[in-house]
């Protein structure tokens, strides 16, 4: 009975010195300062009213895109019925199961209508 307890004590001791270790690590890694080259000024905002411009003006093209993606998406999803996604999700699994190489369940296999 004393073994045991000494063991739990052990692991506890072991398991909270780990934590800690890796309590203190973490933000060691993450802090490691901004010296990295010249990534932090491209980080950054542009500063002349030409480059403020272009970024703007990209941004513009790209939400613009954005809408566009959106819109087809919601325009498809209109085109789809709950029968339809229902259909679909039933293909997928059945394809699944073939892709698998296994059988359908015995039950859907006995009350499936006879052609």
């Amino acid at each position: 009975m004393k073994m045991r307890h000494h063991r739990f004590l052990f692991r506890a001791i072991g398991a909270t010195l780990l934590f800690m270790l890796l309590a203190i690590h973490m933000p060691a890694q993450t802090a490691g300062g901004g010296e990295g080259g010249g990534e932090g000024a491209a980080a950054g905002p542009p500063v002349s009213k030409a480059a403020r411009k272009k970024a703007k003006k990209e941004w513009k093209k790209d939400r613009e895109q954005m809408k566009i993606e959106k819109k087809k998406q919601k325009e498809f999803k209109k085109k789809q019925t709950k029968n339809t996604r229902k259909r679909m999700r039933e293909t997928r699994h059945k394809s699944r199961l073939h892709n698998d190489n296994r059988r359908e369940s015995f039950f859907v296999r006995i009350f499936r209508k006879k052609k």
